[in-house]
């Protein structure tokens, strides 16, 4: 063994696929790229995750207190990235980068038609917001494309390596 540099653990400590995060506010839609995120519970399902402070969707997010995940697959992952490289103080991203918004049923950030699974969510959450830019979400409703068959994902390593998706398996397991 050799150590490993602090800065860089959380290349080891890869949280799940690269989603999309949609906002609205007074009218404006905005979508980041999120990769620093996790399941903190089962039912109801509580997602957490961590938006910067200095990310355009933040003050959406703290003041509206809802969004949406939407889950993006491979064939997004240049879109994805170029996201992520721009902020919706100076672009609207969903023009920019051809993305079709799709009214929520339970909140007014919009689903994003060319991924494969929304989320709708609300903060339920905010004690480690000050601290940490941590929110923790309920999932209130979720939207799958029946279309799409198991689709690969994107999950980020750093310095703009990724990781895809590759066979799944199936391991006996006594979790109901």
């Amino acid at each position: 063994m050799q150590e490993y540099p602090l800065a860089q653990v959380y290349q080891l400590l890869e949280p799940g696929p690269v989603v999309l995060l949609t906002t609205a506010l007074k009218g404006c839609v905005n979508v980041m790229t999120l990769s620093w995120h996790m399941m903190v519970e089962f039912t109801p399902p509580l997602v957490a995750c961590v938006v910067s402070s200095a990310d355009h969707s933040f003050a959406a997010l703290r003041a509206t207190r809802e969004c949406v995940i939407a889950i993006p697959a491979l064939d997004l992952a240049p879109k994805v990235v170029a996201i992520g490289n721009c902020s919706g103080r100076d672009v609207d991203k969903f023009a920019e980068f051809a993305l079709t918004p799709v009214p929520a049923g339970e909140v007014a950030a919009p689903l994003i038609a060319e991924c494969f699974a929304n989320l709708e969510c609300r903060v339920v959450d905010t004690r480690l917001v000050n601290r940490y830019n941590l929110f923790v979400l309920e999932v209130v409703k979720a939207w799958t494309d029946p279309a799409r068959e198991e689709p690969r994902t994107i999950h980020h390593r750093g310095y703009g390596r990724f990781v895809v998706d590759g066979e799944t398996i199936t391991l006996e397991s006594r979790m109901p």
